[in-house]
């Protein structure tokens, strides 16, 4: 399928209704309907909504939880576990349930869909990563949905993404998708908590530029482990790569068609005007920096406004350590990262250089492979 130009056009259905391959993220709350079990109805009408979806030619890749709602069903569970090691099992006996509900849901409309299940580590390592963005587009080609959720039968609070909406964030970015949409439990995101205060209004858009001034503390469901918080960081995340981002009530019978429609219905999160490289996507959002490299506020200027790669003399110290080709952070004085990239040097040699011209490079090391530290092909700036 062809891919389309960058849309800048704020028109709510020129991010909606021409998305040609959108990933589609459900959360425990939604499929479960408040339930301590899978609700088979919410799964059968979301298997139709996708396959109709399908049917039109677009690419669907559905992000979604529930692992552990079916596992505790199945062992007789009436509170989600707290502990890892119960969660884990609880996932371990879920998973099969929840793809052969899928599988059951889907097979009436003919449509293939095949389980991947995922952990930061997954995506921290560019080749895992590329690996991972490749098996996706090989199932989308296949005219396959795939079903995506976290490796929850291994992972643990240092690589788990601690919520589907920021792993639906970040399948987005591998995926290159048109479209995010996060299903939930409320009509999109509001000024103040609606089920506390009956005069909350609905946010119907949300510019790339707008921080604040809406509701984010719900709490998280009995079910579930992922408020209305993590939907927000979600789709600022995914709208800072440039993919627009919709928050609607999955509870509304045929929502998704109604989104793509280009209907006002849920909260729009409007995408940055330039959409980041693929590569600059895994550096923001899924990379783990190994060190850091401290600048003075003249790199950090150029770097921020001018565009520019990191060269040796704007470069004040390290922190950590890191070998040649890392991701690492970049601070500016005041220590705050403000954006990535991968080095050209490792951390000594980086500090054998340091303060210096380029054309130093060779007296200092022996050698000068590269002019600069950090390319400007290799960096991506962060929202801060």
């Amino acid at each position: 399928m062809q891919r389309k130009r960058p849309l800048t056009e704020a028109a709510r259905p020129a991010y909606t209704s021409r998305a040609d391959r959108l990933v589609v993220k459900v959360g425990t709350g939604v499929l479960s309907k408040g339930d301590l079990r899978l609700h088979r109805p919410t799964v059968a009408a979301l298997a139709r909504e996708l396959s109709e979806i399908r049917a039109q030619g677009r690419e669907v890749v559905l992000v979604s939880s529930g692992a552990i709602l079916a596992g505790m069903a199945a062992l007789g569970f009436e509170r989600r576990p707290q502990q890892i090691p119960l969660k884990q099992a609880a996932a371990a006996v879920g998973q099969s349930h929840l793809m052969r509900a899928y599988e059951e849901a889907f097979q009436p409309h003919g449509q293939r869909v095949a389980q991947v299940l995922l952990t930061r580590e997954d995506l921290r390592h560019r080749a895992r990563y590329l690996n991972a963005r490749n098996t996706l587009f090989a199932l989308l080609r296949l005219h396959v949905i795939p079903i995506i959720n976290e490796n929850d039968t291994v992972a643990v609070d240092e690589i788990r993404f601690g919520d589907n909406d920021t792993l639906s964030a970040l399948v987005a970015h591998v995926t290159e998708a048109d479209l995010l949409v996060i299903l939930t439990d409320t009509d999109g995101v509001y000024t103040a908590d609606p089920r506390k205060h009956p005069a909350a209004a609905l946010i119907p858009v949300v510019g790339a530029d707008v921080r604040g001034a809406f509701c984010a503390d719900e709490g998280t469901s009995p079910t579930g482990s992922g408020g209305m918080s993590s939907k927000l960081a979600a789709a600022r995340q995914a709208a800072q790569a440039g993919v627009p981002t919709v928050v609607a009530n999955g509870f509304v019978q045929g929502i998704l068609g109604r989104i793509l429609a280009g209907e006002e219905v849920g909260t729009l999160f409007l995408p940055r005007a330039l959409p980041m490289r693929s590569r600059q996507r895994w550096l923001a959002f899924a990379s783990a920096p190994r060190g850091a490299i401290v600048v003075d506020a003249g790199a950090r200027e150029a770097l921020l406004k001018g565009g520019k790669s990191l060269l040796p003399s704007g470069i004040r110290g390290t922190r950590g350590s890191f070998k040649a080709g890392d991701p690492v952070g970049i601070l500016g004085p005041d220590r705050a990262e403000f954006a990535r990239g991968l080095t050209h040097y490792g951390r000594d040699d980086v500090e054998r250089i340091k303060g210096l011209r380029s054309g130093e490079i060779a007296a200092a090391l022996g050698s000068k492979p590269f002019d600069e530290v950090i390319h400007r092909d290799n960096l991506v700036l962060l929202d801060t």
